[in-house]
């Protein structure tokens, strides 16, 4: 096909889906409106307060068996990356040529790693893993970084208190 054809017919095809489904004027039935409560099942960020974090705990212990099961495929023995970034190591080599950005080294709060490991790991299945678990692997990657101690519980009240590295490296812009 050339390339005036092709665009001509990309075209059409773009006209046809703009085009109203009926006469009424209406466009396609796609979806319904979300009510409160399904709105409120997806809400799950977690700013850096830690306020609406869930219940539950883990350990570095704990999670080090849900890494190995769950993650290390994708970001290596003990956070050291491949084929997906690097959890760990980096510290204080932001400000050098060659700076190492990780969890650890670059990322200014803890809740910031429990929100998205909740929300998007592991890769293949997101939103998979238990509340427990992410406490674990959050406190199993903090723990690999030298944050916390292997046996610290990080919970909705102890994650939030968790000092990290580079929490002063970043301009505070939450909304409060």
């Amino acid at each position: 096909m050339s390339t005036p054809r092709y665009a001509a017919a990309a075209l059409l095809a773009l006209a046809a889906c703009a085009t109203p489904s009926s006469q009424t004027g209406k466009g396609p039935a796609l979806g319904e409106p979300a009510g409160d409560e399904l709105i409120a099942r997806f809400d799950i960020s977690i700013p850096p307060s830690g306020d609406g974090l869930p219940a539950g705990s883990g350990t570095a212990r704990q999670g080090a068996l849900v890494y190995a099961a769950k993650c290390v495929a994708c970001h290596g023995e003990k956070g050291a990356g491949k084929p997906a970034d690097a959890l760990a190591g980096g510290i204080g080599t932001l400000n050098t040529a060659r700076p190492v950005r990780t969890v650890g080294s670059y990322w200014p709060y803890p809740t910031t790693l429990f929100d998205y490991v909740r929300r998007a790991m592991p890769l293949q299945s997101p939103l998979s893993l238990t509340d427990d678990e992410v406490y674990a692997v959050s406190a199993y990657i903090l723990f690999l970084n030298g944050i916390i101690a292997e046996d610290a519980p990080m919970t909705a009240k102890s994650l939030p208190l968790v000092r990290m590295p580079n929490r002063d490296g970043f301009i505070d812009d939450w909304r409060k």
